[in-house]
């Protein structure tokens, strides 16, 4: 445990000093470091995902960099600090854990969540959706609202329910597709999606994970046929879908599911 609590003051004491010393560091507010934030925690997102131990390591330092620096420029106008954000979050862990740290008794993992949104009500939130911020990714922010509301029982009771749910949206799609109004279409797409990121959570499969999994292999594959076509002298502008579908195939067979 020292070794644990040297490292993290170490941390702050070198983060004093540049505040201090480091003109760019003197120089950054909380709206600067914003979206430098946002980018090293799609940084921790790829590591995870690449399954890059090393990486999520140095992500995750940079992240406690970042924690640590908003702290320290909330204690410059005594708004908080580093020791109110840590206290904060033990208390509310805590308060909702109450299995653990109280006499209440649950029998398995989804009642912790429906406890836990049960007393975020109780502690004064004015919806079980008023936690999800705004500028989640949709798909994201999809899974989380479909989360939170199954934490207070508003759920389907099967994934073969979702999954007819899936089918009724993808027909009402094609209704619209065939009445050409392109804003009931996009509403009719949304839903299609709403209902799929659905289905994901009764598969215990996290939507956006799968989605960028996806993107990276489609990646992966299609700079493998890039490569092999150049390398055979072929220019890929200058061929036929047929053409390319037959090195395309070949990229999927070179590089198999991962």
């Amino acid at each position: 445990m020292k070794k644990k609590s040297d490292a993290f003051i170490r941390l702050v004491t070198i983060m004093d000093q540049l505040r201090e010393e480091c003109p760019w560091d003197k120089k950054q507010t909380m709206e600067s470091l914003r979206y430098l934030t946002i980018e090293e925690m799609y940084e921790l997102s790829d590591a995870i995902l690449d399954k890059d131990t090393n990486e999520i390591r140095k992500e995750l330092g940079d992240l406690m960099l970042h924690i640590v620096f908003y702290c320290r420029i909330a204690s410059e106008d005594n708004s908080f600090d580093i020791a109110d954000v840590l206290n904060g979050i033990c208390d509310k862990l805590i308060h909702r854990h109450p299995h653990i740290y109280s006499d209440v008794k649950v029998k398995d993992e989804k009642e912790v969540k429906e406890n836990w949104e049960k007393l975020k009500l109780k502690e004064g939130k004015k919806s079980v959706l008023e936690g999800v911020p705004k500028s989640l990714p949709a798909i994201v922010k999809a899974f989380r609202i479909q989360e939170k509301v199954r934490g207070i029982g508003f759920d389907w009771d099967n994934k073969q329910q979702v999954w007819d749910k899936v089918k009724e949206e993808i027909e009402e799609l094609k209704v619209e597709e065939n009445n050409s109004d392109h804003d009931r279409i996009e509403s009719e797409f949304g839903d299609v999606l709403f209902s799929l990121v659905n289905y994901s959570r009764f598969i215990n499969v996290n939507p956006e994970d799968a989605l960028e999994r996806t993107n990276k292999r489609f990646i992966k594959r299609f700079q493998i046929m890039e490569e092999k076509i150049k390398n055979e002298g072929l220019d890929l502008s200058e061929m036929s879908l047929s053409e390319m579908d037959v090195y395309w195939n070949w990229a999927k067979e070179k590089y198999k599911l991962t």
